[in-house]
């Protein structure tokens, strides 16, 4: 089993994906789940904190973290999917401290890869402590910033030679190829 961090990491090691550094030049920080830290270093003896900050420094050169961070950040109020619980003013008084702490980064861009925090910070947060951020998951901030050129003929050839033996070794028949044959 391969982890989306590890996976996004070997993507733009291995240059599979080219990033334009110039997407976003704001001061971006990065917000550490509860569930990708501590509860990943608990369940599985492996905490992603440091994954999340090397992907989004290949991507934003103008980074700053929080204090505290990694496996001593603090929640963002919505952890246990508190979001989606009827609990409002609780979720918005515990993150009190985790805007405080995204206010003094200065940054105008918090990364959230979590669907929990992101929710609370865009959605919640952001709105009752007036933060003047943009917020987004990790996987969003990759995906805008990957650069996309067209293949030349050459390389559609050889996907195309790749994925119709991909088929036959498979046993897959598409409609759309058998059309194409008639």
């Amino acid at each position: 089993m391969v982890n989306v961090f590890e996976l996004m990491i070997e993507y733009i090691q291995s240059g599979r994906v080219t990033i334009d550094k110039t997407k976003y030049p704001q001061l971006t920080t990065a917000h550490d789940p509860c569930n990708y830290t501590r509860k990943s270093e608990m369940a599985m003896g492996k905490s992603y904190s440091d994954e999340i900050r090397w992907i989004t420094q290949q991507i934003c050169e103008n980074y700053v973290d929080m204090y505290p961070s990694g496996m001593n950040n603090y929640c963002c109020g919505a952890g246990g999917g508190a979001w989606a619980m009827p609990y409002d003013k609780e979720r918005i008084y515990y993150g009190r401290v985790k805007a405080q702490q995204i206010r003094e980064t200065g940054a105008e861009l918090v990364v959230a890869p979590c669907h929990n925090c992101r929710d609370q910070i865009l959605k919640g947060l952001t709105k009752e402590y007036q933060l003047p951020i943009e917020t987004m998951y990790l996987w969003e901030l990759l995906s805008e910033s990957i650069v996309v050129e067209p293949w030349n003929e050459e390389q559609i050839a050889a996907a195309t030679a790749l994925r119709d033996a991909q088929f036959e070794r498979d046993g897959v028949v598409m409609e759309e190829l058998e059309e194409e044959e008639e």
